[in-house]
């Protein structure tokens, strides 16, 4: 029987994280997912995949300042003193996702899409991303942020969600 291609996402994304559920659940891993740019598109290119609750274990989107802290307790003071696209806030945001789950790592995406919202220090296309692992030493810290291109509000979020679902491989390297 031919598989027919049924999903609403792109194939790139889709099948990179189709990779990510086999790989993890071949590792023995559950992941979670800490959604600010992206709003909710790595999760949902992870539910894109039939069996994926079993790997799958929690996605948060947290757009606003008020979510970040409220439901994955990034504090106040990262926010204001480096800004919520920054390496504190994504670093807090892996970190939330994965005390507030029970996943076994956990990566964090929070960026400025566009079309507007940019800033000299941070232009349209700058995004963070985070990776935090489980019973993982405190001061191992996996977070980088990106300059993607600006290819328009829909091309930097693909670009993001693919990054993410990258850091979400067994044995991926940082961003």
């Amino acid at each position: 029987m031919t598989e027919t291609r049924d999903f609403i996402l792109p194939a790139e994304l889709v099948d990179l994280a189709r990779r990510v559920i086999e790989e993890n659940r071949a590792a023995g891993r559950h992941i979670a997912v800490a959604e600010s740019c992206t709003g909710g598109l790595v999760s949902a290119a992870l539910t894109e995949i039939a069996g994926s609750s079993d790997v799958f274990d929690a996605g948060f989107v947290t757009y606003s300042n008020e979510a970040k802290i409220a439901l994955l307790g990034v504090s106040l003071e990262v926010i204001e003193t480096f800004g919520s696209v920054s390496i504190a806030a994504a670093w807090a945001m892996a970190k939330g996702a994965l005390e507030r789950s029970g996943a076994d790592i956990a990566v964090s995406i929070t960026g400025i899409a566009g079309p507007g919202g940019g800033t000299e220090k941070k232009p349209v296309g700058t995004v963070v991303f985070a990776r935090a692992e489980r019973d993982a030493p405190s001061d191992d810290i996996v977070a980088d942020g990106k300059a993607f291109e600006n290819n328009g509000r829909a091309g930097i979020r693909l670009q993001a969600a693919l990054c993410a679902l990258d850091l979400l491989l067994p044995g991926s390297a940082p961003p």
